[in-house]
This record gives C-alpha cells, structure tokens and sequence, in this order.
C-alpha cells in the first residue's frame, strides 16, 4: 500500500510550495491540482485531516439517505485510513485541509485524548453538514492556525494545539446537533437498529454466528460502528455495545424463567463460546447469577 508520509510529499502531491511547518497545514483548496501519481489509486496517509468542502454542488450520500450538499461539509480522518481517488473524476474544489501529523501532538494532552473524537473514524458519507455560522467559526479557527505556522517558537504547538481542540470540540457539539435535528432519519434508524437485534436472535443463528456484535449491526446499517453509538447515545443515552447487552440480558432472562436449558445451553443459544462469561456479564447487569435468577421463580 502506497503512504504520504509527511505534510511536504502531501503539499507537492497537491501542487503546493513547502508547508510553512512540517507537522501541520492549512490548505486552501482553491490553489491545489491533484498531481497525476498511481499513488492516488490506493494510498493512507500518516497524518489527521480535516476537509471543509464549501460551496459544493451535487448530492452526498449520508446514512441510508442522500442529500443535497450546497452548504459546509466536514469530515475527518485518522492516519492509515485506506483511501482510493480517481483523478478523472475528481477536483480539489473549494475548502480547506487542516493536516497534522500525530509526532505534533506529543507530549500534549490531545495525543491521550484525540481518540475521544470518534468522527475520525465515521464514513466520508457520514460527513457533518454545517450552517453558514458554523462554517464561518470553523474557518475563522483554520485562519489562526494558518497564522500561527508561520510563527514557529516554543509557544507555536501550544496555541496550535490549543485551537484544533477548539475546532474539535465545536465539530463534536454540531454532529450532536445534526444528530438531534435530522430527528426524522435518525427515527428510522432507530427502528432498524432494534429490527436488526430481534431477528439475530429470533433467527437462531446466535449459536453459530457467535455473540451479536457492533460491528455486525453497523455493518447491516452501512453506518461505522463509531457513528451508530454515538447516534445511539445521543438520542438514547445508551451506545450500541450497552444496547447489546441489555436485550441479551432480555433473552437470557426469557430462557432462565420459561425453559429448563441449562445455563451452559442458554450461554451458547445466544452466542457465547464459555458459559462463565455469560454468566459474568448477567451477575454484572442484574447483581445475580443466572441460577439466582432462576430460583427467584422456583
């Protein structure tokens, strides 16, 4: 697999004079030609981006639905992501690339935390759409970046660092936003989540399938597990693996009080490979053993 592996062999893939930091940049879409490189036909990057897509046209699919993409459109990605370009097909267009690569982030406390920020792993068709005011405060916070790295002194990573926490943090409050105002989709989704679990179970297969998983339901979704649990938590307060749990939690129960199965059999009914961790996670979940529960019916 092909990699960029420095902010430089990226400016000079996009026709850009030298980076004025070699561990961060803002990029203006606007001066950028795609060189023609086979690296662009399956490459990763070493670094974060950050693309803010201004004044498209056209349709970007989001979720299971499509949508019109006339305003602001942010996503993010982590480094090693595989991605794929056909340069036939595609244009810089307008916006901006915040890049920095992970060596900027040492011995600050964003390096521990910047997995926190789970939309470095959502799918470009699970990009935030903005608002012109969001946008604009998004921009304003890539000119002070911009600025800054021509300012290279022992305050530089500080100030720098200190403002993409700020654009992360506010990218974190508009997804939750769009979470809650895209009510009508989300609903959906909601519905087909819990479709997708009931018919796991119902279907019998948990006994060769194995445990019912996140990525298995986001997968069903076409949605990145890291997507799914946060929409789940946002509307529900619960992410998808709790969600798991609780109607595993639901059969298990179901089987202790109406059958006579053992809790080994029961264990494997619902996918998992040792009983004593099923029987971990129910004393976990109900501060009772399988067996204790069963009792309480006897």
């Amino acid at each position: 697999m092909n990699a960029i592996e420095s902010i430089s062999q990226f400016h000079r893939l996009l026709s850009l004079p030298e980076p004025l930091h070699p561990l961060v940049s803002v990029i203006n879409l606007d001066q950028c030609t795609f060189l023609e490189d086979e690296i662009w036909e399956g490459f990763v990057n070493h670094f974060y981006c950050v693309a803010l897509k201004r004044e498209a046209t056209g349709k970007i699919r989001y979720g299971q639905q499509h949508y019109d993409y006339d305003k602001g459109v942010l996503s993010f990605t982590a480094p090693n992501q595989v991605q794929q370009l056909d340069l036939r097909n595609t244009e810089c267009g307008s916006g901006y690339l915040l890049i920095f690569h992970p060596d900027f982030l040492l011995k600050h406390p964003l390096a521990a935390n910047i997995g926190s920020y789970g939309f470095f792993s959502y799918a470009v068709n699970e990009a935030l759409h903005l608002s012109d005011d969001e946008e604009h405060n998004l921009i304003a916070i890539l000119d002070k970046i911009n600025v800054e790295c021509g300012h290279i002194d022992r305050h530089t990573q500080e100030i720098i660092l200190s403002q993409i926490e700020l654009l992360l943090n506010y990218s974190r409050r508009y997804y939750e936003r769009q979470f809650i105002t895209r009510k009508n989709n989300n609903h959906h989704l909601l519905i087909r989540f819990e479709q997708i679990m009931e018919a796991y179970f119902s279907e019998q297969t948990t006994a060769a399938n194995g445990l019912l998983t996140v990525n298995y339901v986001a997968g069903q979704m076409n949605l990145t597990p890291n997507y799914l649990s946060d929409l789940l938590r946002i509307h529900t307060g619960q992410n998808t693996q709790q969600h798991i749990h609780i109607r595993v939690i639901e059969k298990a129960k179901e089987q202790l009080s109406t059958t006579n199965l053992s809790v080994s059999e029961i264990a494997y009914k619902l996918g998992f490979e040792h009983a004593q961790s099923f029987s971990t996670l129910f004393k976990k979940k109900t501060n009772m053993s399988p067996l204790e529960f069963r009792q309480t019916f006897n």
